[in-house]
């Protein structure tokens, strides 16, 4: 047994023997961000107290100033455009929370993200792969807005995984290869305690999300049986997750069960947890990353008041890079970044201390330490398993 670190592994590799996946929380571009961007849609919403979305625009203009809407594609990226033209990764993951849709067939359920189809270009300037889709948001328009979600992903081929027209296309994993490195699966399931609704499960003949009843051992047979099912020798596999609520650094341990069974019995290399509005505990289970919760990486919460302790303005951008040939984590490096004015922004030096110092303690127990690296980075190390 070894301390491992960034510069145990990734660093005495060329980069054609690194695989390198970018990973992040929630990216809701729905509400507000929505009416800042080009071709914003109908401001409309249902919720309790807010019947316009350009009322949250509003809010982040009296927080931080105003923001010179309409913005250009690349606005809300910020800083994060930078980190991925210096990093290069081999493949861009996100959760998306946001249906992408002209549809008013809401769904009553308080909070409503919805996207214009207009604003596509926001998803393509990033360059994302692929769109994690089983979440506690995707069906908030309904049935109809789901469907347009996935078409018009289709038409500019970002891939989509964790929702589908049927069972069998929720429930598939979006396959990317990887030149020189093979192939990753990224699998998505939903769960209740995300918020995401048991009737919005897909069945055979009716769209929905791939909802997991439960995190019991006859729950991880069923996973594992899909995925050997498809996955080939040497294939990189994650599992990303919707699960847990939306505040507070708790890990229930049917959670960490779950993860480390997926681990020993799936071959699981990465396992992607999210729902969080922040950053949660990191662990390394037999050299597999596990990320219980990611936080939000973009939001329209600006000037809302009420979670402030938990500082969910926070980003991270998650930077993986493992061993194509074992899935085997080689090393974690983090980049935070702070919303502002719907915009990714540098981190000041005193916010990145603060949450080096949450992430460090929250991990601590789960056998990971968070330190600082060069270049404003966050770095994991860890126990590492010969």
């Amino acid at each position: 047994m070894s301390v491992h670190s960034v510069s145990d592994g990734a660093e005495s590799r060329t980069p054609a023997s690194i695989l390198t996946l970018f990973l992040c929380g929630d990216v809701m571009l729905g509400r507000g961000i929505d009416q800042v961007l080009p071709h914003p849609g109908d401001p409309c919403l249902h919720e309790p107290i807010v019947d316009s979305a350009l009322a949250y625009v509003r809010l982040a203009d009296k927080a931080n100033g105003p923001i010179p809407s309409p913005v250009d594609f690349a606005y809300v990226w910020g800083a994060a455009l930078d980190e991925w033209h210096r990093i290069r990764p081999d493949l861009r993951i996100i959760n998306l929370e946001t249906s992408i849709t002209r549809s008013d067939a809401y769904i009553p359920k308080g909070i409503n993200y919805r996207m214009s189809p207009g604003n596509i270009g926001c998803l393509l300037t990033a360059k994302v792969d692929c769109c994690v889709l089983g979440n506690n948001h995707i069906l908030d328009w309904g049935e109809a807005g789901l469907i347009e979600t996935l078409e018009t992903l289709e038409r500019h081929r970002v891939s989509t995984v964790g929702a589908g027209r049927n069972l069998a296309e929720a429930s598939a994993p979006s396959v990317h290869q990887i030149v020189g490195k093979g192939r990753v699966l990224v699998f998505s399931f939903a769960l209740e305690t995300s918020g995401t609704p048991l009737n919005w499960a897909a069945t055979p003949d009716r769209p929905g999300v791939n909802h997991l009843a439960d995190l019991s051992l006859a729950t991880v047979d069923q996973v594992t049986r899909h995925i050997q099912a498809i996955k080939q020798p040497g294939d990189v596999v994650i599992a990303s997750i919707h699960w847990g609520p939306n505040w507070g650094y708790a890990v229930p341990d049917e959670q960490r069960r779950f993860a480390h069974m997926l681990v020993d019995q799936a071959d699981m290399s990465i396992i992607h947890g999210h729902s969080s509005h922040h950053p949660k505990a990191i662990e390394v289970y037999r050299n597999r990353l596990i990320l219980y919760g990611c936080g939000d990486f973009l939001n329209d919460y600006e000037g809302i008041a009420g979670y402030e302790a938990f500082r969910d303005d926070l980003a991270l951008m998650y930077f993986v890079h493992l061993d194509p040939m074992s899935g085997d984590l080689l090393a974690l490096d983090m980049v935070p970044l702070q919303i502002r004015c719907f915009r990714l922004n540098r981190a000041t030096p005193e916010d990145r201390e603060w949450l080096r110092h949450t992430l460090d303690r929250e991990s601590r127990p789960f056998g990971a330490q968070v330190d600082h690296e060069p270049g404003d980075r966050l770095t994991l190390c860890w126990t590492h398993e010969a």
